[in-house]
């Protein structure tokens, strides 16, 4: 069975895979906080909805980019906040590797919505050995 915070994760994620495959920037900016911070695939961190936008704007025009999340854990913080880990798979098609990266968002009840306020991805590949 499956709780409120399951639900809000999993309809995020179903939205955010839309908007990655079309890559619609402003169906992803959407998605996020007023407020969001959003670190992607490059070091910069982008705030807000307009530098969301921004970020996904400025990727590579794949014909036929496509991601899926697995490994999805979430956690109901308060009744307005939840915290979600999962891998991201991105699939780019022929025009680059595919991709895999961990990957956490701080999800916040804002307006009567649920959106994202902090978007973080980290590679899967272990920097430091224990």
């Amino acid at each position: 069975m499956q709780s409120a915070a399951d639900n809000a994760v999993s309809a995020i994620i179903e939205k955010w895979s839309a908007g990655f495959r079309k890559l619609d920037a402003n169906a992803l900016a959407a998605l996020y906080s007023r407020n969001a911070f959003f670190y992607g695939s490059n070091p910069t961190l982008y705030r807000g909805n307009e530098g969301v936008a921004a970020y996904f704007n400025a990727l590579p025009r794949w014909r036929a980019p496509m991601v899926q999340f697995t490994d999805v854990r979430t956690a109901q913080v308060s009744p307005d906040l939840i915290n979600f880990a999962g891998t991201a798979n991105f699939d780019l098609g022929e025009e680059a590797p595919p991709l895999t990266v961990k990957i956490t968002w701080v999800i916040v009840r804002e307006d009567g919505e649920w959106k994202i306020v902090s978007h973080h991805v980290s590679s899967k590949t272990p920097l430091i050995e224990p």
